[in-house]
């Protein structure tokens, strides 16, 4: 029989076998507040709103982005989109881990560039034959008759004032040759007739064009300009730090694909043949289930001077070869002096509209996930675009986001080569680094107008520099950490400090993301940066650091940073910006190379003047102040005087960027020693004026303001006015107290000239 101890034991045995074989696991589910994470946007100029990014095939983008017309210079309007479009490349593929095919066109058959080359070679040939004084005047006034005359018929104010100016500039170069002649000094006239042939090269190359165009018949002529052209924009997006398109495609490589393309138009009945070139027919598109003509921008349907501009200046004007005025070439026939090719129309040339589709479709397929471009190119451009690759393909999305970057003005101007109001990428690039004008535009909404201006390149510069100097302090405190004998424990322990930072930096990389997914919001993400960089200063200020945490976040920062493209792809640097090698970007981070010899010297340097205090050796102290302030500066190195018992930071700054800073301590030294003395002066003036009306006599102190009274009692105090009329009860008494004022003063005057034993 079980005693009571081993009936309990046995019971709870019981109990637990039962429970044991009952017990399961219990319910998971995840603490969420129900808020859905935020997902990538794109505002979609088909929709003009912000719409969810969806991709076609998962991961995969297939995006077209318009290139270039290769006839100029590239300039900062076209920074701003190639740039911006950069940007969204890098974040969509770098931090949203998309597999993105980028495709770029470059147009080098346009009307600009078959004009621009006709020009060129015409002046080119004009200059060459050296024509005499009284032909290169007599041309010169018929070119400035036609530019007249043109000027009478443009109705786009911008353009009008420029074509204006260039008039009033090259009639003021006419007359100036024409004063030059009557002083029969050859060496005037020769420079004034130089003068005259720069000042008016753009209309005499248009007169010569509008006589001569149409003889040219050499087809090198309008390949040999946009080739080079198209070299110098390359280069441009190399030295902009622009990743190079997965494909480029030119219009002049692609003829057959766009004859068979138009040919498919034909086809399927929405373009016609007419004399000898092909257009689209927007009305029977139009009015087709499922296709709607101008999707981007419906209010500009039937707009008759976009829809002319989009033309092209050399297209035939004669609307009688078309059914509708809303028409627009497919295929051009070339007119006498233009390239051409063989088609089953004839001879002729391809419309600018059709190049894209037809090359965007042989390339990429079908569909296309992203479309990019200026928003200058939404009508007629792209919605033509989008009108004939739907009439080809006979559906209704060919692409499915359309991405336009914002107009950039200069000045608060419009930039535009056709109004010659522009700064070109090299010129901007002579006064600003590449980085320096990203950060710019990061600062920005990429799809909203920037203004290129000072003040909008100083906020890119102070971020710059904001930036840089954050970097540079972060890894002198990780460099001093790595080489310190300090005990680990004390410095790394984690405090209340170190935890509100790290809030702040997961707060930033909070803010980042939802930056990002909004539409790629880069101005906010660089607030976001800005604001934790600020904590971080606080924290840096008030000591006992953590430079694990500090790393943590500057590593983090650049990645940010490098993801933007504002450090050049193929440099290796874990935390800033790298500084390079001035001979050559290929021998690396310099600082890698050389800080640690830096250290070295800054060491022995601290040393040094350390020893040099204790015994008071000046001329050390001034050599120890010439290393940091005149020679290390001149290779690029800044070391800052920490605390006494303090190791000195060692910084790599951009040389130049440390000469400008010398040569503005200078002058602000300078400055403020210039008013210094001025203060000084100004003192020793007022002072010799208080002196000098001490020794006036209160008798004499108002006779001699004569424009104010007329005359005077017996102690010189006025009783009447300029006017003659006398002065007021009020008046007198004031005068009374100013005449009593001098007279103490006057008394003080001669009590030290007799203590000084000066005879009165």
């Amino acid at each position: 029989m079980l005693d009571y101890f081993n009936f309990l034991q046995l019971s709870n045995l019981i109990v637990w076998s039962d429970m044991a074989g009952k017990r399961t696991q219990p319910k998971w589910s995840v603490d969420s507040e129900g808020a859905r994470p935020p997902v990538l946007k794109l505002f979609n100029s088909l929709t003009r709103q912000k719409e969810e990014f969806v991709p076609r095939k998962g991961k995969r983008v297939v995006w077209y982005s318009c290139g270039p017309t290769v006839y100029d210079a590239s300039h900062m309007g076209h920074a701003r989109s190639y740039i911006t479009f950069d940007i969204l490349r890098r974040v969509l593929s770098d931090y949203f881990g998309y597999k993105i095919f980028f495709v770029m066109n470059v147009t080098d058959i346009d009307d600009k560039i078959i004009k621009r080359a006709r020009q060129q070679h015409l002046y080119k040939q004009y200059l060459s034959e050296e024509k005499d004084l009284v032909q290169t005047l007599s041309d010169a006034k018929d070119a400035m008759n036609q530019l007249m005359e043109t000027t009478k018929t443009v109705e786009d104010p911008d353009k009008k004032n420029m074509l204006l100016r260039m008039l009033d500039k090259m009639s003021a170069a006419v007359l100036f040759l024409e004063e030059s002649v009557k002083s029969n000094d050859n060496s005037k006239i020769e420079a004034a007739k130089k003068r005259l042939l720069e000042e008016a090269k753009d209309p005499i190359s248009d007169w010569l064009d509008s006589r001569l165009g149409s003889g040219i018949t050499d087809n090198s002529i309008f390949t040999e300009l946009p080739r080079h052209w198209e070299n110098e924009f390359r280069k441009d997006l190399k030295a902009l730090n622009i990743q190079e398109p997965n494909v480029w495609c030119r219009v002049s490589e692609y003829i057959p694909e766009i004859i068979e393309f138009i040919n498919e138009i034909i086809k399927n009945g929405y373009a016609y043949e007419s004399k000898g070139s092909v257009y689209f027919d927007v009305m029977e598109f139009d009015k087709r289930p499922n296709h709607y003509y101008a999707k981007l921008v419906p209010e500009s349907y039937g707009d008759s001077s976009q829809l002319l501009t989009g033309e092209g200046e050399l297209s035939n004007k004669d609307t009688a070869e078309k059914r509708a005025l809303t028409d627009f070439a497919l295929w051009k026939k070339s007119k006498p002096g233009e390239p051409w090719w063989d088609s089953p129309w004839g001879a002729g040339r391809p419309g600018w509209h059709i190049e894209c589709s037809a090359m965007a479709s042989d390339i990429c397929g079908a569909s296309l996930d992203i479309h990019t471009g200026g928003v200058d190119l939404k009508f007629p451009h792209h919605d033509n675009e989008l009108a004939q690759s739907e009439a080809y393909y006979d559906n209704d999305q060919w692409v499915r986001y359309f991405l336009h970057s914002g107009h950039l003005t200069i000045s608060g101007c419009k930039m535009s080569k056709s109004l010659k109001n522009f700064v070109s990428i090299s010129d901007a690039m002579k006064k600003h680094t590449a980085r320096q004008l990203r950060i710019a535009f990061l600062l920005h909404s990429w799809k909203e107008t920037l203004d290129y201006s000072e003040s909008t390149m100083e906020m890119a510069i102070a971020y710059e520099r904001m930036l840089n100097e954050f970097f540079l302090n972060v890894k002198d405190i990780v460099r001093n950490k790595k080489t310190s004998d300090v005990n680990d424990f004390e410095i790394s322990r984690w405090k209340k400090a170190d935890t509100d930072l790290e809030q702040k930096f997961m707060a930033m990389n909070e803010g980042i993301h939802n930056a990002l997914c909004d539409n790629v919001d880069t101005r906010t993400a660089l607030e976001q940066i800005k604001d934790c960089i600020g904590h971080c200063n606080i924290y840096i200020r008030k000591g006992h650091v953590n430079p694990k945490l500090l790393e943590d976040i500057a590593v983090n920062i650049t990645k940010v940073m490098r993801m933007f493209g504002t450090i050049n792809d193929g440099l290796d640097t874990e935390i800033g910006f790298p500084v390079m090698s001035s001979s050559s970007a290929a021998q690396g981070n310099v600082e890698t190379v050389l800080m640690p010899y830096l250290k070295i010297i800054s060491n022995f340097r601290d040393e040094v003047r350390t020893h040099a205090r204790s015994v008071k050796a000046v001329d050390i102290l001034k050599a120890c102040d010439a290393l940091r302030d005149d020679i290390l500066p001149n290779v690029g190195v800044r070391l800052e005087d920490g605390p006494e018992g303090q190791p000195t930071a060692v910084k790599f700054v951009d040389k130049e960027q440390l000469l400008r800073e010398k040569e503005a301590k200078k002058k602000q030294e300078l400055e403020k020693a210039a008013e210094k003395e001025r203060k000084r002066r100004e003192q020793e003036e007022l002072q010799a004026k208080k002196d000098a009306e001490k020794r006036i006599p209160p008798s004499e102190m108002f006779r001699s303001q004569t424009d104010k009274y007329s005359k005077f009692d017996d102690q010189g105090i006025p009783t009447h006015d300029n006017e003659g009329k006398e002065v007021s009860k009020g008046q007198q008494k004031k005068l009374m107290k100013l005449w009593q004022a001098q007279e103490k003063k006057y008394a003080e005057y001669l009590s030290s000239l007799k203590q000084n034993g000066v005879e009165q």
